[in-house]
């Protein structure tokens, strides 16, 4: 797996990408602000469970959001 530092970078790529702000991706996969600042910050790894919503939102795989 790769590192949070990684991940979180990746998450923002493609936050920024699907012009979205992270009150609107935090809204609908149902978490915190907080909690996803801290996914694209690199301070956390989401869950399995938070992976695969964030995936889905994305129109991309988990295998391409977190490991590629």
């Amino acid at each position: 797996m790769n590192d949070a530092k990684t991940i979180g970078e990746r998450l923002l790529k493609f936050r920024i990408s699907a012009k979205k702000t992270q009150k609107e991706v935090a809204e609908a996969i149902e978490i915190s602000v907080s909690a996803l600042t801290m996914y694209e910050t690199g301070n956390r790894i989401p869950r399995d469970e938070i992976k695969v919503k964030l995936a889905h939102y994305y129109s991309t795989s988990v295998e391409r959001l977190f490991y590629a």
